[in-house]
């Protein structure tokens, strides 16, 4: 049976009504005014991170500006159009990952992208991290929440499923990401805790099990490594100790826009991608990191504030969904580069050097923009 969703109406208010140029074209403007200063800012550090090359920064310029079209465009959508078109979507996805095992285009030892003619090279990964709390919110949203273990056993399978494909490339850190981005919308919708202790009791019997028989030796090494880099300082510990070499030497101020001398000496790898964060702990010290993290929660609870105020069970799932899974990119991201958490190769969102990651980011802000502004007329 379908649920009877009720739309929220403010006394003497006229919601969805536009309030300016941005409200009329479908983009919040507080939302916009933070990704922007978030991609402004982020320029910055990706120069000195890219050994002052301006290619590298033009290259991202060229990446932002598609992403900001993206953006613009998802959000002219009517989150009605994603909810219809949930299922197709979630299909696509799943033949492009079964595709990219069959006939993928490897590098680095992962079989992750897919090359089609006319197409740039692109990972359906990414996209499943869209797709996947589409779908499951909406097949949760068609009925009465909180969802029965029937329900929720199915909204599992339909995250479970792309997860296995994912794994299978390898790519273990995407297929927790989009695992968690699927899980949140059930969250959201109510699970019962009960549940939530059950499923984390399963993991916890099945993390053997995944150690021995799930896990590649380098994603072993990862862990091992978390809990005692200086077993091999030069070796598989060397990432990390430079890393948090880097954002200790840095202090309370930092050195100096490129004056880091942990990336601008090549000590520090990736400098400009996965641990871009410590160039920017380096330069600017304590101060900038909580700047970072102070803009990255501002994006956060405006992203929450969408989600709370969505007029529909899809939108709030799929909102809410989205702002978390951004939330998980940004801690493991800083947490791996600070040393709590495993190296797994998650970018610093919107700040590190990347193309597909960034695209997905901005048109999951553009779908939750599309969720803000297309709230229907009430009248008071």
């Amino acid at each position: 049976m379908a649920s009877r969703d009720f739309i929220r109406q403010m006394p003497g208010q006229t919601i969805g009504a536009p309030r300016g140029l941005l409200s009329s074209i479908h983009l919040d403007p507080i939302l916009l005014i933070l990704l922007l200063v978030l991609l402004v800012a982020g320029l910055f550090v990706l120069y000195s991170g890219g050994d002052s090359s301006m290619a590298v920064v033009e290259s991202q310029c060229a990446r932002i500006g598609v992403a900001l079209v993206v953006m613009v465009v998802f959000a002219q959508l009517d989150p009605a159009v994603y909810r219809r078109w949930a299922p197709w979507l979630y299909g696509l996805g799943l033949i492009a990952l079964i595709a990219v095992l069959m006939v993928g285009v490897g590098a680095k030892g992962a079989q992750r992208w897919l090359s089609l003619p006319g197409l740039p090279r692109f990972q359906p990964s990414e996209f499943m991290k869209l797709a996947v709390p589409i779908m499951t919110a909406w097949y949760l949203s068609r009925h009465f929440l909180p969802p029965k273990l029937s329900r929720v056993a199915i909204a599992l399978a339909i995250t479970i499923l792309p997860m296995v494909l994912i794994i299978r490339q390898p790519d273990l850190g995407t297929a927790l990401l989009v695992g968690l981005a699927g899980l949140f919308v059930i969250f959201f919708a109510g699970m019962s805790w009960k549940l939530i202790g059950a499923f984390v009791g399963m993991v916890a019997v099945a993390a053997p099990a995944m150690w021995f028989f799930v896990m590649h030796d380098y994603q072993k090494q990862r862990v091992l490594t978390l809990l005692d880099p200086e077993s091999d300082p030069l070796g598989a510990g060397w990432n990390i100790i430079q890393s948090k070499t880097a954002i200790g030497s840095g202090g309370l101020s930092g050195k100096g826009w490129l004056q880091g001398t942990q990336s601008h000496l090549d000590f520090l790898p990736e400098s400009h991608t996965d641990f871009i964060v410590a160039v920017l702990a380096e330069e600017f010290g304590f101060i900038g990191v909580a700047a970072l993290i102070t803009l990255y929660l501002l994006i956060i609870a405006r992203c929450l504030y969408i989600a709370v105020y969505a007029q529909d069970s899809f939108g709030r799932l799929v909102a809410g969904a989205l702002t978390m899974t951004f939330f998980i990119y940004v801690f493991v991201n800083i947490g791996m580069v600070s040393g709590i958490l495993p190296i797994v190769g998650v970018p610093l969102p919107l700040v590190s050097y990347g193309g597909t990651s960034i695209v997905t980011l901005m048109a999951g802000f553009g779908i939750m923009m599309s969720i803000h502004t297309h709230r229907r007329m009430i009248s008071a």
